[in-house]
């Protein structure tokens, strides 16, 4: 663990005021910037997190450029609002989602999670095997909080699993564009999205200059909470599946349509939903791809394996439709 990055100072961050936050991340803005002379670029995916660190790397150096993954995965509202973008740069991924999930598997519960159980069926008398045996030494030394043998069902499963889709997708890209225009990445992740997430700041911080690929996440400390008080404060346009930022009294702001807007049938994190769920919503709001993602694509009986609903919830209640 690098020198000051602890959690007890990440906490110290993430209870700063949105005004103290701006100013830090315009330092470690700088800071990248500085370091490379200028050879940077953001990581636009067209949702509220990158809306935000779009406009805050913008206002520090108003030429700087931004790219944008188009996987065809995401919400046609978010493509449509990339273009309304300007200097933004598109790449594509070689291969398409169906061709990824023949071919590695379904992305579910979260990275972590389906990447190990990937490597585990790959290397099935490797280390990470012992992960999900709680009786092994690895179990015993570290305790449950990493042990994986709640996940052991779904090693057994039928159903192929994997992190890959990610890597396949939009990293793979990402790195194609790097190598080709010799800029460096600006990302938009923050800490309280993942124990991973939170676990790469621990090692380096929010700049990452020494490592194969290096890495910038300057907003990294901020919370979801920041990021719609920024929105709603410098009153920035955003993509209209989110519908509007309104006041909450239990969550102090919140969007009145979709929470998040990655990839629209990843299932990383689908548990954690408000319910309706991501795919609950889409059965209201994408019919067309609701029914694509079920049949096309093969999770409905993945759902049914995992006891997700995916039924649309009747409107105004909690109960789903028959």
């Amino acid at each position: 663990m690098s020198e000051g990055h602890t959690r007890e100072r990440l906490k110290e961050l993430r209870a700063l005021p949105l005004e103290r936050k701006i100013g830090f991340t315009a330092a470690r803005l700088t800071e990248w910037h500085t370091r490379w002379k200028g050879k940077v670029y953001v990581s636009f995916s067209g949702g509220k997190d990158s809306t935000v660190l779009l406009y805050l790397a913008r206002m520090l150096f108003p030429d700087i450029r931004a790219m944008f993954v188009d996987t065809g995965l995401e919400y046609p509202e978010i493509r449509a609002f990339v273009r309304t973008q300007r200097d933004i740069d598109i790449c594509r991924p070689k291969m398409d989602f169906r061709t990824v999930l023949d071919t590695y598997g379904f992305p579910v519960i979260s990275k972590e999670v389906a990447g190990k159980i990937y490597w585990a069926r790959h290397k099935p008398d490797g280390a990470i095997m012992r992960k999900f045996d709680p009786d092994s030494d690895y179990c015993k030394k570290y305790g449950e909080r990493f042990c994986m043998s709640r996940y052991k069902f779904l090693l057994d499963s039928k159903f192929k699993i994997s992190d890959q889709c990610c890597h396949v997708m939009k990293k793979a890209p990402a790195k194609l564009y790097e190598k080709e225009t010799g800029l460096h990445p600006i990302v938009g992740t923050m800490t309280e999205e993942s124990a991973l997430r939170e676990a790469q700041w621990l090692k380096g911080g929010c700049n990452s200059f020494d490592v194969r690929r290096p890495l910038s996440r300057p907003m990294s400390f901020w919370t979801e909470q920041d990021v719609l008080e920024l929105l709603k404060l410098k009153n920035l346009p955003i993509a209209s599946i989110y519908g509007e930022i309104v006041g909450d009294h239990e969550h102090g702001y919140r969007t009145t349509g979709a929470q998040r807007t990655g990839c629209v049938f990843c299932l990383f994190g689908i548990r954690q939903d408000r319910p309706p769920n991501r795919i609950q919503r889409l059965a209201v709001t994408h019919p067309n791809l609701y029914n694509y993602c079920l049949d096309k694509l093969g999770m409905r009986e993945l759902m049914d394996f995992l006891k997700i609903p995916y039924l649309p919830m009747e409107k105004g209640t909690g109960h789903v439709e028959n």
